[in-house]
């Protein structure tokens, strides 16, 4: 019965992804895109604040590298399923575009991730993370022609750092957790923000979004066959027997990367790397509520702190760019 909620998501997330894909017959106002693009990555990231949880879980039966397999395998068929068909080579340069954004989106980001859970908890995971738009800012400023990059923005980053500090090493967990699972966390961080960068360009080839989300898997998985050699591979019949691990891979295959994959390139295009890296200010607050909830994990007051001063810091980074920019628009 806990898994008819996840259930239920993937079934709405699958036909919102389907829609997208006849999104160019859909005629809307640029209001209406900007509202819809907001809703589309609140709920996408409600999903992926809970992907933490189900691969925790999923770690007692798999390594980290079946389950990133898995899943990007997984959703790579559901998404030829409904978009059958490939991408046209046109150049070199397109294709770099594509395989950076596997191997920084898919190959990297989750492989770092999988690993920083074998290390920490779940909660410190889905905090760390939220650094991302920090450095999407960063890169934006350098390749997107970004906003100039005020003071208000570095004060704004200490903040966070300070709050993610808080959480990794306050007093219950100093002597039970291990640096190098959030250092891994704030790598993954990064590379998530390469990615972002790399579909933003992605969006600009005007391909529909399941297609080249679906090339994006592709290479993902290109890089994902080598490290096979090199990690702990092996999967076993006996662990598919176990009905909540089919429950969660089919979750993380078909609802967190397929579909919301798709979503999330989609809302890139709309919305711009920056602004829709925002969400993920949510993710730590519902991976924080979901862990304690489902893993049983305790929250700490100096937890809730560092999470909400992280949450402020990143705020206070990102508001500064948006109020400038609406302002000199206004006068």
């Amino acid at each position: 019965m806990t898994f008819i909620p996840q259930l239920i998501e993937v079934g709405v997330l699958v036909a919102v992804s389907y829609r997208i894909n006849n999104y160019k017959e859909i005629s809307l106002m640029n209001n209406s895109k900007v509202t819809m693009g907001h809703i589309l990555a609140a709920i996408t990231i409600v999903v992926w604040g809970t992907t933490f949880i189900s691969t925790k879980v999923l770690l007692n039966s798999f390594s980290p590298i079946e389950i990133l397999f898995l899943r990007f395998v997984i959703g790579y068929i559901a998404l030829f399923i409904i978009k059958p068909g490939f991408l046209k080579f046109k150049s070199w340069k397109e294709e770099a575009y594509f395989a950076g954004a596997g191997l920084c989106g898919v190959t990297l980001y989750f492989l770092l991730e999988n690993i920083a859970l074998t290390y920490t908890f779940a909660s410190n995971v889905g905090i760390i993370i939220s650094i991302a738009p920090i450095f999407t800012a960063l890169l934006a400023h350098v390749f997107l022609d970004g906003e100039k990059l005020r003071m208000r923005f570095f004060i704004g980053f200490a903040a966070a750092i300070i709050g993610i500090a808080l959480v990794a090493f306050n007093g219950n967990y100093l002597l039970k957790l291990n640096p190098l699972g959030d250092i891994l966390a704030t790598l993954a961080a990064l590379v998530w923000a390469f990615y972002s960068i790399l579909m933003k360009k992605i969006t600009s080839f005007n391909y529909n979004t399941i297609h080249y989300t679906r090339r994006t898997f592709f290479y993902g998985i290109i890089f994902i066959i080598p490290t096979l050699f090199f990690f702990d591979f092996n999967l076993g019949l006996k662990d598919f027997t176990y009905i909540p691990n089919i429950l969660n891979i089919v979750y993380l295959g078909l609802g967190a990367s397929a579909a919301c994959f798709v979503i999330w390139n989609f809302v890139i295009g709309i919305l711009g790397a920056v602004k829709t890296s925002v969400y993920i200010y949510m993710s730590p607050v519902i991976t924080i509520v979901a862990s304690a909830i489902i893993l049983n994990e305790n929250i700490t007051w100096i937890a809730i702190i560092g999470s909400l001063l992280t949450l402020i810091g990143l705020y206070i980074s990102e508001k500064k760019i948006y109020i400038k920019k609406f302002f000199k628009k206004c006068a």
